[in-house]
């Protein structure tokens, strides 16, 4: 309780670490609305509540898409505060505790009801994350029960006031449901297998009454609780003795693509169990002509369930389940791969000694690694192969996907497919124990044949696309050289080569695609010829110097217009001119003599004078 008490006093500084502010004041106005559903305006006038519609809501938009219980947990707090702060029920104030209970009396909203139901909701989710935790922590298994308890106790409580005459009937079988639903849970959980599966006949049944009596779009949400609680039903049946039960869960898990929630590991928990009986009386087994002993218990329970796999995995009804199925197969086989790998490297030594004294012939741990790394290549290759159909599927409708604006698959997704099937099938050559048997490598080797040339077939459509006409034709060869030799060489091998793709098809869609081809080929050469007319024809040059001649050119209104050469390019210009002092060697100065004669007759006086200072 005071786990509970805590939880809804979180709410009111943060909102319980799940984004409180994230609501706003909008979302926080539209759900202290009154729920859909009649309101009492009189006290002669019935309440009405959409029990099941407002808990899948609140689920689908508030954490449970994902998973995220804890996120659950704190919106159904905040939304309790803001009921009670908006209805005037609180509970004392922040310095005091004061419990209060809805009565009769003071059921004059549907708001009251939906805050019984908001603590329900509220402990069952708070039991969900506990139930998460308690993988790793086991303690908190008890403090799990201790949850759900009390969304039983709230359950209770909203049945008993749903018994007034203040509420419709609609109203009053839905709280019924709920809680035959979340007591179904906790029997569910003490493995009390009666009272659960009492209790979940008795939600089913009554929601299959309302399915019944309303329309279609209404029925749909009591149809999928339905659906929801069928496994359930069937697993309590099979524990109290009902052995018949586990085939009919099985096909359930089929359908709905695994199992969630409160059943899922119980349920894969039951099939390893069941297998592991079995697994007791399973000693050996045999893969082409040798029989090696099985000690290991998890490759036993491996290999007893594998023909159910492979049964699943083909009557799986669409390719989501098919690939989830293939995926849990392929994990099981790495499991089962491993614990042989760990007993294999003990044995090493011993191993290596049987090499040589057998002459080349593997040891029986080795030889049963071969088989489930046989079993593992080839369940990836049948993987590949279905995820290759669907996207043919998709291929051939193309067209309409276009039009829908969707991306189309192309035909290089499926040449990468093709590609690791072919790595997966060389793997397969190299298997320990296998390199001399000769029946096998033919086997194999046919097979690669048969997907190279697919792999080709989608290499040429990829090549039609972008209208390489020559190269696509040659390999349209290839893929009839290969096929012709897969014919050639099947013989004896028509078994083993029945789950492969059918290779006359694909010659004659080879053949097909080759005429329309050629067709296209001769078209396309035309429209080229077509285009070369001088009307049409494109030098290269830029608008601006052809104004002259009139040409078709339709990157004249396209974003990669040429007007002009940009940047221009470079043009010759007279260069500046170099001026040089030559006029020296032609210039005649005048004669000095008179002036050089002056300063000679001067002599030693002048001299003097000049020495001095005393000019004349």
């Amino acid at each position: 309780m005071a786990a509970e008490r805590q939880g809804a006093g979180g709410g009111r500084g943060g909102g319980g670490g799940g984004g409180g502010g994230s609501g706003g004041g909008a979302e926080e106005n539209k759900e202290n609305e009154r729920p859909a559903g009649p309101q009492a305006g009189s006290l002669g006038d019935s309440l009405g509540l959409e029990i099941l519609q407002i808990v899948k809501e609140s689920q689908q938009q508030h954490g449970l898409r994902h998973g995220d219980f804890q996120r659950y947990r704190g919106y159904c707090s905040r939304r309790l505060r803001r009921l009670r702060k908006t209805l005037n029920f609180k509970m004392g104030n922040r310095h005091k505790f004061t419990g209060k209970k809805v009565t009769e009396e003071i059921l004059s909203d549907n708001r009251y009801l939906l805050l019984i139901l908001m603590d329900a909701e509220r402990a069952w989710s708070y039991a969900m994350q506990l139930k998460q935790e308690a993988n790793t922590e086991p303690r908190k298994r008890f403090h799990l029960l201790s949850r759900l308890r009390k969304a039983v106790k709230h359950a209770e409580e909203l049945e008993r006031l749903c018994e007034s005459n203040r509420v419709d009937a609609k109203t009053k079988l839905e709280a019924q449901a709920y809680m035959a639903y979340l007591t179904g849970m906790l029997r569910f959980e003490h493995q009390e297998w009666k009272a659960a599966m009492e209790a979940f006949n008795k939600c089913k049944t009554i929601y299959e009454k309302l399915a019944n009596a309303f329309t279609e779009e209404q029925a749909v949400l009591y149809n999928q609780r339905v659906e929801e609680i069928s496994p359930n039903i069937r697993y309590c049946a099979y524990n109290i003795g009902d052995q018949s039960a586990i085939n009919e869960l099985m096909q359930m898990r089929l359908r709905s693509g695994g199992t969630e929630g409160l059943l899922a590991e119980k349920l894969e928990a039951l099939i390893t169990q069941t297998r592991a009986k079995q697994a007791a009386t399973m000693s050996e087994v045999e893969w082409r002509g040798r029989t090696v002993p099985v000690k290991i218990d998890k490759v036993r329970i491996f290999l007893l369930g594998l023909a159910d796999n492979e049964a699943a995995i083909v009557q799986a009804e669409n390719e989501e389940t098919k690939e989830r199925l293939f995926e849990s197969l392929l994990s099981e086989c790495r499991d089962a791969i491993q614990a042989v790998r760990e007993d294999l490297k003990p044995d090493q030594k011993q191993r290596e000694h049987a090499l040589e004294n057998d002459s080349g012939k593997v040891s029986n741990i080795q030889y049963l690694h071969s088989y489930l790394t046989y079993i593992k290549l080839s369940t990836a290759i049948k993987r590949n192969e279905s995820m290759a159909k669907s996207l043919q599927k998709a291929l051939l409708q193309q067209q309409r996907s276009e039009e829908d604006g969707k991306r189309t698959p192309r035909p290089q997704d499926l040449i990468r497919l093709y590609d690791i099937i072919l790595q997966n099938l060389v793997e397969l050559t190299q298997l320990p124990g296998l390199e001399e048997d000769k029946n096998f490598q033919k086997e194999i080797g046919l097979k690669t044949l048969v997907y190279k040339a697919y792999r080709c077939f989608f290499i040429a459509q990829s090549y039609v696309l972008v209208k390489k006409w020559s190269e696509a034709l040659v390999l349209y060869e290839r893929v009839l050289k290969y096929a012709r030799e897969v014919q050639s060489g099947a013989g004896a091998y028509t078994n083993s080569l029945k789950e492969l793709p059918d290779v006359q098809e694909l010659i004659t869609q080879v053949n097909a695609e080759k005429y329309s081809l050629q067709a296209a080929a001769i078209l396309d050469a035309n429209e080229t010829h077509e285009t070369e007319s001088p009307s049409q024809v494109k030098d290269g040059k830029p608008l601006s110097e052809r104004f002259e001649t009139f040409c078709l050119d339709p990157s004249l209104v396209s974003k990669q217009v040429s007007l002009v050469h940009f940047p221009p390019g470079f043009q010759p210009i007279p260069c500046k001119p170099l001026f040089f002092d030559l006029a020296l060697n032609h210039v005649a100065f005048p004669p000095l003599e008179d002036k050089v004669e002056q300063k000679a007759k001067s002599g030693l006086t002048g001299y003097i004078k000049g020495i001095f200072g005393f000019k004349s």
